[in-house]
């Protein structure tokens, strides 16, 4: 991926205190795991409970998926083109995470302006090492990236990376953008009011219906990121060869059912709450190649 040319993003708040991207990688998690829903004063855009929405708006696995040992999987990704690639050297990481985000904020702003008529609020986004305080309640490194609507800020503890990397076999910088970009989307649904209209489904429709709603809200946030892709590639030129490889190993490693298959052995559709590997890479490819918001409607969509 060609990053180092982007714009800066000011609104990077480095948290992290000086052990580096490794973290408390290898600590536990803070008290016992709920899943639930998404609204104020709870984690935003992906499962939304208080302390374990943090889990992963992105990602949704369980936190012993991050401190347990590499497990054989089946899957082998492509090769990944490493020019540009970013090394793992915290400060350089962040340096990544701040041109991805600049041009997230580059992007967004013209679609809020040019198509929407209103004004882009840009979200902050914290990068932390262990644990954070967020206005979500407490946030450990082991439950992945998240978003936050009370205070509008994205969390990302960069020893999540190497996760991405060895956990999930999912390397390269374009697979990293990614991240950042889905989460950037959560905060989108957040101002459009897609957020608050899920959370108000909340105890009105089943448990079933409700993670229904929920891969739709996921799916959407894996649209927008490929949305900024195709934006971005536009204006700048971002994406090299093997790019739109790493993003869609990305999102196929993190579909629900091979979280479900590494964590539990087996795969349970009615708990889906971010969508199958094939629709994650579905939705990524849909904003890839469209480049248009009204494709991301996933709520709209019969088939997913």
């Amino acid at each position: 991926m060609r990053w180092k040319g982007l714009r800066r993003s000011r609104n990077v708040d480095d948290r992290c205190d000086g052990v580096g991207f490794g973290g408390s990688s290898g600590g536990g998690f803070p008290g016992p795991v709920s899943r639930g829903g998404m609204g104020r004063g709870t984690v935003g855009g992906g499962l939304g409970i208080i302390v374990i929405l943090v889990l992963g708006l992105l990602f949704g696995f369980d936190p012993n998926v991050l401190l347990q040992g590499p497990q054989q999987e089946s899957y082998q990704p492509p090769p990944v083109s490493q020019r540009g690639a970013p090394s793992q050297a915290p400060d350089e990481l962040a340096d990544f995470v701040s041109a991805v985000l600049g041009s997230a904020e580059d992007t967004w702003h013209a679609i809020f302006r040019d198509e929407l008529g209103q004004p882009y609020r840009e979200p902050r986004l914290v990068l932390f090492s262990g644990r954070v305080h967020s206005a979500c309640g407490m946030a450990a490194s082991a439950m992945g990236p998240f978003y936050c609507p009370t205070d509008q800020q994205v969390y990302i503890d960069l020893s999540f990376y190497r996760a991405l990397r060895e956990r999930f076999r999912a390397p390269g910088d374009f697979a990293q953008a990614y991240v950042v970009a889905h989460e950037v989307g959560h905060h989108v649904q957040n101002l459009l009011g897609i957020a608050e209209r899920v959370h108000a489904m909340r105890g009105r429709v089943s448990p079933v219906e409700f993670n229904q709603i929920m891969v739709r809200t996921e799916l959407q946030a894996d649209c927008f990121a490929g949305l900024w892709a195709h934006r971005a590639d536009r204006a700048r030129g971002i994406i090299e060869t093997g790019d739109v490889e790493e993003a869609l190993n990305a999102a196929s490693a993190i579909g629900d059912d091979n979280i479900q298959r590494q964590t539990q052995g087996h795969v349970v559709p009615d708990a889906f709450t971010h969508g199958s590997a094939a629709q994650r890479v579905r939705w990524f490819r849909r904003g890839l190649e469209t480049g248009r918001l009204d494709a991301c409607d996933t709520f709209g969509a019969e088939q997913l």
